[in-house]
């Protein structure tokens, strides 16, 4: 139990530094390392399982509904990046650039991809000539890089794993049904797989991305209060369409502009497992996601019998959840400390006694909650479970949201509760970008949303006091 405590402490308090303890997590949890490239971070077995899990979950639904993978090249030459006025300003300040070939120097710059709009685009102009080609719906599993100043593992690093899909229809109505279509897999994704609730909802002109007619976000609230971008779907309108000339021929014996949509999620998502559900002595991970969700731990391994048990319910329970022995000669102290650092879902417990009594003992992650299952009843007892400890993870997560949003109608009170209060402020706005500059820099908040399904509580601005157009959602974030 000694190893136990000290395995413990070395985790800062979330209370005592927020920061430092979602560091300590993604170093004592194995699931990243430093690497010599300076904001790059190297992604370990353990957390690259997480991302595998939740690349499998998403790979699924895309190709469910229609898509298809490909792959694009990693350098975009110049010339084409600049086809497209405002997305190449949006994204200048964070580009890298190739500027040798071997020894000797480029004819052209090449960009190292932030993004895949234009290569998409350029590919779609050359593909596309009749109705007949559309829709086209393409996503792709890559990298990109994008030069932060300020990096954090997961959260911000300057090389980063993800999925970016890129589609073309024949109608405006057909593009806008794509971005509201995969914006709802990405929600059901943090709030059925994740277990983490999100605020669905329109970004505004100011933060929507560079390039798109509308951008659509799902926002999660982390333990402290900050959000965290989910993922983003975009309407791309014909914008990128006139800039690239994709053009089609349709029924009626017309050219016509497609219209583009663009979709992404990334691995930033580890951070928020990590930050929504994670406590003082770890990760807390969801099923759907944990590469292990059933740990086995003899207890008393050396006495007769026991080891030969533990490996028998290892294979048996293995044909319906992902379980995993630990037949180590640490100490079962030790053991329950590192699975529990780990966020395993379930540890299950079988000693002498317990095999006597023809039971085990299941302990969740999440509120150390034991149970005695009888081993015949394994089969049943072991969903129930962890369909009662997701749940229970989905219920806190809410709660905690619910108990940290804040409606206000004055600047003053929205200035006090940004300061005091942290968490998501709900106010009215006129739409006027000068007021959301004004209120970032008197209240250190950006604008996270304007949510859907949610009706306007005042008539004014919060920050001018002039008509106000929208509800919006207001925090810090990652």
């Amino acid at each position: 139990m000694a190893n136990e405590k000290k395995l413990v402490e070395q985790i800062t308090s979330m209370d005592e530094d927020f920061a430092q303890w979602y560091t300590d997590i993604v170093k004592k949890a194995d699931l990243v390392d430093y690497s010599s490239v300076k904001g790059c971070m190297i992604i370990r077995p353990y957390a690259y399982a997480i991302w595998e899990r939740i690349q499998g979950i998403l790979d699924k639904h895309f190709k469910d509904l229609g898509h298809e993978n490909v792959y694009m090249p990693m350098f975009i030459p110049e010339a084409l990046l600049n086809k497209e006025k405002e997305h190449v300003e949006g994204f200048a300040p964070e580009v890298a650039w190739v500027t040798y070939g071997g020894s000797e120097p480029l004819a052209e710059r090449l960009c190292v991809r932030p993004t895949s709009e234009t290569l998409f685009s350029e590919h779609y102009a050359n593909i596309v000539q009749s109705w007949r080609d559309l829709p086209k719906l393409y996503n792709q599993w890559c990298s990109v890089v994008r030069w932060e100043k300020n990096t954090r593992p997961f959260l911000r690093t300057r090389e980063f794993l993800w999925q970016e899909g890129h589609t073309v229809h024949a109608t405006a109505e057909e593009a806008e049904a794509e971005t509201v279509q995969m914006l709802e897999v990405y929600a059901n994704l943090y709030e059925k797989d994740l277990c983490i609730p999100v605020i669905r909802g329109q970004k505004t002109e100011k933060e929507k991305f560079a390039g798109a007619k509308a951008t659509y976000t799902v926002e999660a609230m982390m333990h402290d209060g900050k959000a965290l971008q989910g993922a983003t779907s975009h309407n791309f309108g014909d914008g990128f369409a006139q800039a690239f000339g994709i053009r089609y021929l349709d029924r009626d014996n017309q050219l016509k502009y497609v219209s583009q949509t663009s979709w992404g999620l990334t691995t930033r998502t580890i951070g928020a497992l990590i930050m929504a559900h994670g406590d003082n002595s770890g990760l807390v991970l969801p099923p759907s996601v944990a590469p292990i969700q059933v740990v086995v731990i003899p207890v008393q391994m050396h006495k007769e019998g026991v080891l030969e048990k533990a490996r028998e319910i290892t294979e048996r329970i293995r044909t319906f959840v992902r379980a995993r022995i630990d037949d180590s000669d640490n100490t079962p102290g030790w053991k329950f400390s590192q699975y529990e650092m780990k966020g395993v879902p379930l540890r299950l417990e079988i000693g002498p006694k317990d095999i006597e009594n023809g039971q085990c003992v299941i302990v969740r992650r999440d509120n150390r909650e034991k149970s005695f299952v009888p081993l015949e009843s394994l089969e049943t007892e072991i969903p129930r479970i962890l369909d009662a400890y997701a749940a229970a993870l989905y219920e806190n997560a809410l709660k905690r949201r619910e108990t940290m949003t804040y409606t206000v109608s004055t600047l003053d009170e929205l200035i006090d509760t940004a300061k005091n209060k942290p968490g998501f402020i709900r106010a009215m706005w006129c739409g006027d970008q000068a007021c959301e500059d004004r209120l970032k820099e008197v209240a250190e908040v950006t604008s996270r949303c304007m949510p859907f399904g949610e009706e306007p509580f005042g008539d004014t601005c919060v920050c001018c006091g002039k008509p106000a157009r929208k509800l919006v959602y207001w925090g810090k974030a990652y």
